[in-house]
């Protein structure tokens, strides 16, 4: 007798995207690089994408995100092109995460959940698997009752109350606990990292923090300039938790260089929030090289975007240097690059053209970090003699 064999593969979710463009936004982004972005979070996260939806709205609408038209759009699409999820490209209430549900008939989920589904699996060490999950029950805390909703009953009054609504509260009292025990956790996490970082204070070993948009390349320069063996793949968060090496100069200075958390277009503010207790490395560094992917498409966006957060932490004062990163794309050879001409500055921006991965530029990235690094020791002296 033959045996039948079931696959026990995980099967391939079909993503059908869908963004909305505000027609008063002030964003740089168009709506098409927008989704561009969210389809590479969707393949990171290991879906296929099989189509995509936009629309440019006044405001979105509060109770399906889209309007009714689009919505229509979406549902007559599944019969062309069947798929199992949709992502849309905003963080949804509640209310229009369950409507929509109701709609379309599949799984709706946005972009926070994506991202926090991603940092899932990207997170290795304890403090960045803490902080995920910390991110992500606060982000199913409001969303609960959808949870529930296949045990209510219309109509209301008597036969409406029971399990359905006895369970939701254990779970919500639960979840309160696991964020209440998980923020306590974090909070040692980051007494103990401001406790280190007293410590390399006394030992006077200046820090430099390497930021930029996520797949700019830092992880790749981190390895050329360290040999540090970190994780190198061309999708969005390849590496999440933060890796810092320490190297010495052609002068024979020592420093600190630390691999940040990839920055990101609509970064939830639940994650930056989470991850406080990591960012906050950012606050005590000595000096910021922001890495830019010049060959991206919306490298000027990226650039913009990585500033508006540095500014949100109140960063944007801190010394910074530009690295303009994969000139190997742009340039046929090192000596082209030695020849190019670059504007001196940025605003508040030393600018630095390399390729991490060919290894051209390097020596003169450390050459621009030892002068910032010794003008930063002239100013701190003169600060002292001053005081």
């Amino acid at each position: 007798m033959r045996q039948t064999l079931l696959s026990t593969q995980k099967e391939v979710e079909r993503a059908l995207l869908v963004g909305v463009e505000l027609k008063a936004s002030a964003s740089s982004w168009p709506i098409d690089s927008s989704l561009e972005e969210l389809s590479l979070l969707a393949q990171t996260a290991g879906a296929e994408v099989i189509g995509k939806l936009a629309q440019k709205l006044e405001k979105p609408s509060a109770t399906h995100y889209v309007g009714r038209g689009k919505l229509e759009e979406a549902i007559n699409l599944k019969q062309q092109c069947p798929y199992t999820v949709v992502i849309f490209n905003d963080e949804l209430s509640p209310r229009q995460q369950r409507n929509l549900e109701d709609a379309l008939k599949v799984k709706v989920i946005d972009r926070t959940a994506l991202i926090l589904d991603i940092f899932a699996k990207r997170a290795q060490t304890h403090e960045g698997q803490l902080q995920v999950e910390l991110a992500q029950h606060q982000y199913l805390l409001p969303r609960l009752a959808g949870q529930w909703s296949h045990l209510e009953r219309l109509g209301g009054g008597i036969g409406t109350r029971g399990p359905g609504e006895s369970q939701l509260e254990t779970d919500r009292r639960l979840i309160r606990k696991r964020i209440h025990r998980l923020q306590t956790q974090i909070e040692a996490v980051r007494r103990h990292r401001a406790l280190y970082r007293q410590k390399r204070k006394k030992s006077r070993i200046p820090i430099v923090a390497l930021v930029g948009y996520t797949n700019a390349g830092k992880s790749t320069l981190l390895n050329a300039l360290s040999q540090a063996d970190v994780l190198v793949e061309d999708k969005l968060f390849s590496t999440l938790d933060p890796v810092t090496r320490r190297l010495v100069l052609p002068n024979g200075q020592q420093f600190l260089l630390t691999d940040t958390v990839g920055f990101i277009h609509k970064l939830p503010p639940s994650i930056v929030a989470a991850f406080r207790a990591t960012l906050e490395e950012l606050t005590e560094a000595d000096l910021i090289v922001h890495v830019v992917d010049i060959t991206h498409f919306n490298a000027a966006e990226q650039f913009q975007t990585v500033g508006q957060i540095l500014a949100e932490l109140g960063l944007q004062s801190k010394p910074r240097i530009t690295v303009l990163n994969k000139m190997d794309l742009a340039l046929k050879d090192l000596t082209e690059l030695d020849t190019l001409e670059m504007p001196d500055k940025m605003p508040g921006d030393t600018i630095v053209p390399l390729s991490a991965l060919k290894g051209w530029g390097l020596d003169r990235l450390l050459g621009t970090i030892a002068t910032h690094l010794g003008q930063s020791a002239r100013n701190n002296a003169k600060a002292n003699e001053e005081n």
